[in-house]
């Protein structure tokens, strides 16, 4: 399957659907917490994505990948949904959302590094200085908005998020050149259910104690950011490359922000702002296609022209 490797209006839309609903899992992991174990969480959630995807792919009839490809997919799947969720979902009953919002803002610099050891892209000067002003505008951002950040051993937990998270990212786009983008992303995610299913054994009598609130929440969890989340990420990847797309990961806490401007009506203040116009700027500085410069045209001599006719 051929990509077009650039961001056009179909991998920006893709890649704003995913963010929007990203953002809001981390409200409905602390709001289910209470009736659910880290472990239950993360495997509802996947066990409801990989529902929807088992749906999808019975009614798209897309075949799933070429069996050469399947331990290299468990493996990802595993790293990159059971171990990055559980790790996740622990570290937020232990560490404050800042620190976790800064350590998290570390995925597309590791994509970026990622994708240029294992499938060789070359990433220029402007990208790397734009992903690190980015980062500082994201570190801004959530600094001033009054999050705590703090040093605690368990943000050891992020970075696993970080690192798997990477890996995660391209070793799927190697994939997308000889499978479909659907039948990756869903032998991905039934992989890593799988692999959670261990820490889900008493889901069923959380279940039956819980509220219905929280019960929604898990609904919510599995169906917007695990099934449409990561299926319009995904598809924004296969459309461009894996560092372009992650860096704009950093746009999350600015548009955390926005919403809470448009719908809590929490005004933000004037470093909030400038954190985010840097953030906004680094994402655009690291995306930036530098133009071709046209060939140089050498004359030719009347009597060369002669013998080449």
């Amino acid at each position: 399957m051929d990509t077009v490797e650039r961001l056009d209006g179909r991998a920006l839309l893709a890649i704003a659907i995913a963010l929007l609903t990203w953002s809001s899992a981390y409200a409905a992991i602390a709001y289910a917490l209470p009736s659910f174990t880290p472990g239950e969480v993360a495997f509802a959630r996947l066990l409801i994505g990989s529902l929807c995807f088992a749906v999808l792919l019975r009614v798209k009839r897309v075949p799933l990948p070429a069996r050469r490809d399947w331990p290299q997919l468990a493996l990802l799947g595993v790293l990159g949904l059971t171990v990055y969720h559980l790790c996740l979902n622990y570290a937020e009953t232990r560490i404050a959302s800042g620190t976790a919002s800064i350590l998290i803002s570390l995925v597309p610099a590791a994509t970026a590094a990622v994708s240029a050891f294992w499938i060789g892209e070359r990433l220029t000067l402007r990208t790397w200085i734009g992903l690190a002003l980015a980062l500082v505008g994201t570190v801004l951002v959530v600094l001033a908005s009054g999050q705590r950040v703090e040093v605690d051993p368990h943000a050891l937990l992020v970075l696993v998020c970080v690192a798997v998270s990477a890996i995660f990212f391209v070793g799927q786009k190697a994939l997308f050149a000889r499978s479909s983008m659907v039948g990756v992303t869903a032998f991905a995610m039934f992989a890593g259910t799988l692999g959670a299913l261990p820490f889900g054994w008493h889901l069923p009598q959380a279940l039956a104690a819980a509220s219905w609130s929280h019960i929604g929440a898990l609904l919510w969890l599995g169906i917007a950011p695990t099934f449409i989340g990561y299926l319009a990420w995904n598809m924004a990847v296969n459309r461009a490359s894996a560092s372009q797309v992650s860096s704009f990961i950093y746009l999350s806490p600015p548009i955390a922000l926005l919403i809470g401007w448009l719908w809590l009506h929490e005004v933000p203040n004037a470093l909030i702002l400038i954190g985010g116009a840097v953030t906004i700027g680094g994402v655009v500085l690291a995306n930036a296609r530098r133009r071709a410069v046209p060939a140089a045209i050498v004359p030719v001599a009347p009597a060369e022209a002669c013998e080449r006719c």
